[in-house]
């Protein structure tokens, strides 16, 4: 969800730059190109907060999905060693 928000937001300072520089009498195909680096400047300099949060989310759900991955593996090991322990006796 915070990443949800801090793309909101970005889009809104976008909106907002587009705006702005339209009425300051910007036109054309450099209207949108300074206003993503307006946009980009802005963000950068006043969503500390929530890109941080976005951050701290996508590395907490990075670590949740890597420890689910390693137990699936640890389950899918122990199953392939029972089968073999079981070919194993059956051969002898």
């Amino acid at each position: 969800m915070p990443l949800v928000i801090y793309t909101l937001l970005r889009l809104a300072l976008f909106g907002a730059a587009l705006g702005v520089l339209y009425l300051a009498g910007l036109r054309g195909w450099l209207l949108p190109v300074v206003a993503v680096v307006v946009a980009l400047t802005l963000s950068y300099l006043t969503l500390t907060r929530p890109r941080d949060a976005a951050t701290r989310w996508m590395a907490e759900r990075a670590e949740r999905r890597a420890a689910e991955r390693a137990a699936r593996v640890d389950v899918d090991a122990a199953h392939e060693d029972a089968r073999l322990d079981e070919e194993l006796r059956s051969d002898r």
